[in-house]
């Protein structure tokens, strides 16, 4: 589908593709109309003008670009990248908004009880709750984008979901081991839900309108056999691919095809489908047998599915907008739900119909928690309040308020743990097993039936009073980054967090180098300023409320310095260092030590030696591939590029197979290869090789500096490979002082 401007009309007109193809000179512009945060209308105007002889060229980039990657499409394969996450000094804090909670209870009289925490930075924590002062026991890493609910399965199984559009299992008691990756999900994974007593059932839904009931049990089970085998066939149980990183199985490697990212690995395991949503599912709930399930999501309905064949069984209409969140009681028969209308509604399953409405919110519902008798019902959203509501006799009452909207609840006792936007946590009193308690203090109201009703109570200013003012107990977290600036020396970073306080951070090295504390970020940004070029060799984001830097190839290799500028000691100064090449040795140098130690100890079976590959048999030769440095040094890394130990950086990327993964850089054990890593990644650290690219050269004339007597003998063109310093010397019998700019092409 084409479009043209029509100056007569003033508007965009239709364009069949044979008319486009007779033009003899043809504008067209594409209107993009984005909304911001803050609900204003963007308009981007991007403006083809397409010369009659370029028509077909046209046409044909579009039909490219519309039929995606595919092995007749000539455009080029966009490689796989590689990411680090750069993560501050206390580690044991999270950095991004809170958006789930799971509550472990101790199976002791006198043991820990477990908060579970799952975030926006893609990391769940677990924390010991013994003392008044709840402590971080375990860091669980593995998802690569936000992870969006968490529930407990058995005895010590953490099952979590994520925007990376997987579920994970884990070992809940454990250091942080994920026990298991499932793929099936085409678009984020929002939500899960649990059979309590059938400990081994959980569903999953997400934004592709998708529902999946897994057995987990059987899902283990399924990847236990698989492991097994796999170790029947490397009975060293070292990687058969560790010893052959060639330089020829690279290349082919890097010539394959693409693996989807969202390749089915259930390793012959295939959930339950239940099919029916046509579209964004944002709520499940269970029953304790697992012989119910419901869902909500942005079709304004409550749908409910028999989870063992994954069959439909009712569908209950009555909210008006997104339903965001949901409840069942033990029984099947009683449903709550929580809508962006900011009405609660209990739902009559027999009955098939909604039995009471509650307005008690002023908007978004976004989280529900129930007493155990399904009597009362606590309920956060978008308001930033916590009520607690009487379902049989309709009285609320505001329990608390806070300063971001709440994103989930879970009852612990007789408190209750809060989760929203912001990074901490906060245990709140609840009076979970008597919430009789808080309404006799008095305060309450009467929930309307109408969402209407509740706002205009709001606006007369009849805004009820909190009970609690203070939180019992807070997990303070780190505030997230919400603004960043690269740097023109393309080595430091300028970022601000939510408490307005800001940073300069050195990508090279991970850390932060300077922290101005709550000042103007563009006068900082404006003060930080330097006359310098060098080419844009990564990009950043702060989606996980950190700083992710991402490389590309072939563009990451695009920038150097020289060794002079970098203050590399026992270097030429003229030396080209390229900062890609060497970050990424920076990166991975733990892998390299662990990889040389696994490489270095001979394989053992049933006691004896084990034959193997020549590990020297490796071929070197680099033909048309740049190759900087000497073999001396190819495996050091530059105190510029020494990455920091006490906070080591996330790597986020994948391979040939597996689908994309996250590990700290001190995690890697050196069993990992070209089934995990990139291959140019590997190209680059192993045979310090670089991809082939043009010899570009900065072109430039001289003048004299106005003023100045200084003869120029050259009057053409001159130019300079890739990098151009220049020095401002001695002038005749006077000495000024010496100035270094640097240029980049």
């Amino acid at each position: 589908m084409f479009f043209q401007f029509d100056s007569d009309e003033g508007r965009l007109c239709l364009v069949s593709e044979f008319e486009l193809r007779t033009a003899k000179l043809a504008t067209f512009a594409i209107w993009l109309n984005i909304v911001s945060v803050f609900g204003d209308w963007i308009n981007i105007a991007v403006t083809f003008v397409v010369a009659r002889g370029s028509v077909e060229t046209f046409l044909a980039m579009h039909r490219v670009g519309s039929a995606g990657n595919t092995n007749s499409s000539t455009r080029p394969r966009k490689e796989k990248r590689l990411t680090y996450v750069l993560n501050e000094s206390d580690d044991t804090k999270h950095c991004a908004g809170i958006n789930c909670l799971a509550v472990l209870k101790s199976a002791v009289s006198d043991g820990s009880d477990y908060l579970f925490t799952g975030s926006r930075d893609g990391k769940l924590k677990r924390w010991a709750l013994a003392d008044d002062v709840p402590t971080c026991s375990a860091t669980f890493e593995s998802h690569v984008d936000w992870v969006n609910d968490a529930v407990l399965v058995g005895d010590n199984v953490l099952v979590s979901c994520s925007s990376d559009t997987t579920l994970k299992t884990w070992n809940a008691l454990s250091t942080g081991t994920c026990t298991r990756t499932l793929r099936q999900h085409s678009d984020y994974v929002t939500c899960l839900a649990a059979a309590e007593k059938n400990s081994n059932i959980v569903a999953s839904g997400g934004l592709g309108g998708e529902v999946f009931i897994w057995d987990i049990e059987a899902a283990l089970a399924s990847a236990a056999k698989c492991n097994d085998i796999a170790d029947d066939d490397n009975p060293n149980g070292v990687n058969s691919s560790g010893n052959s990183l060639s330089k020829t199985s690279l290349h082919t490697i890097s010539s394959s095809n693409n693996i989807a990212m969202h390749t089915t690995q259930t390793q012959g395991y295939i959930p339950i489908a239940a099919k029916g949503h046509k579209e964004s599912v944002y709520a499940l709930a269970m029953n304790e047998g697992g012989t119910l399930l419901v869902s909500g999501g942005t079709e304004k309905v409550v749908r409910v599915w028999d989870p063992r064949s994954g069959s439909k069984t009712l569908k209950l209409k009555g909210h008006t907008d997104n339903i965001r969140a949901l409840l069942l009681d033990s029984s099947g028969r009683f449903c709550l739900s929580g809508s962006s209308d900011s009405m609660i509604r209990l739902w009559d399953l027999g009955q098939q119909r909604c039995v009471h409405s509650y307005a008690v919110h002023t908007d978004s519902v976004w989280a529900l928690a129930s007493t155990s008798t399904f009597s009362h019902v606590y309920s956060g959203g978008r308001d930033f309040s916590l009520y607690l509501t009487d379902l049989q006799t309709r009285e609320s009452v505001l329990l608390c308020t806070g300063e971001h909207p709440i994103r989930q609840l879970a009852l612990h006792d007789d408190s209750i743990w809060v989760a929203s936007t912001d990074s901490s946590v906060h245990r709140w009193p609840a009076e979970g097993r008597n919430p009789q308690k808080i309404f006799r203090r008095g305060n309450s109201f009467l929930a309307g039936n109408l969402s209407f009703s509740r706002a205009r109570v709001s606006l007369e200013g009849s805004t009820p009073v909190p009970v609690y003012k203070q939180p019992i107990v807070t997990i303070h977290g780190t505030p997230a980054l919400v603004q960043h600036e690269v740097l023109n020396d393309r080595k430091h970073v300028l970022t601000k967090d939510a408490s307005d306080s800001v940073k300069l951070w050195e990508i090279t090295k991970g850390v932060v180098v300077e922290d101005y504390g709550k000042v103007s970020f563009e006068e900082k940004k404006e003060e930080l300023f330097e006359m310098v070029s060098i080419p844009a060799w990564f990009t950043v984001d702060t989606r996980l409320g950190c700083l992710s830097v991402h490389l590309d190839t072939p563009q990451c290799f695009s920038a150097e310095m020289y060794s002079a500028d970098l203050n590399i000691a026992g270097k030429p100064e003229d030396d080209k260092v390229n900062l890609a090449r060497e970050t990424l040795k920076g990166l991975l140098a733990n892998w390299l030590i662990k990889r040389k130690q696994r490489l270095e100890t001979p394989a053992v079976a049933n006691g004896e030696l084990l034959p193997g590959k020549d590990n020297g048999s490796r071929s070197h030769t680099h033909s048309r591939i740049e190759v900087d440095g000497s073999s001396e040094t190819d495996g050091m890394v530059y105190p510029p590029f020494e990455l920091s130990a006490v906070s080591p950086p996330s790597i986020i990327t994948e391979g040939t197979n597996g689908g994309p993964w996250r590990k700290k850089i001190t995690d890697l054990d050196g069993t990992e290869d070209e089934k995990d890593f990139p291959w140019w990644v590997l190209d680059c650290v192993l045979n310090n090789r670089l991809p082939p690219r043009e010899n570009t050269k900065c072109s430039f004339y001289l003048h004299p500096c106005e003023g100045s007597t200084v003869q120029i003998l050259t009057q053409g063109k001159l130019s300079a490979p890739r990098i151009l310093r220049i020095h401002k010397g001695g002038v005749g019998e006077r000495n000024l002082n010496k100035a270094v700019v640097s240029a980049q092409v």
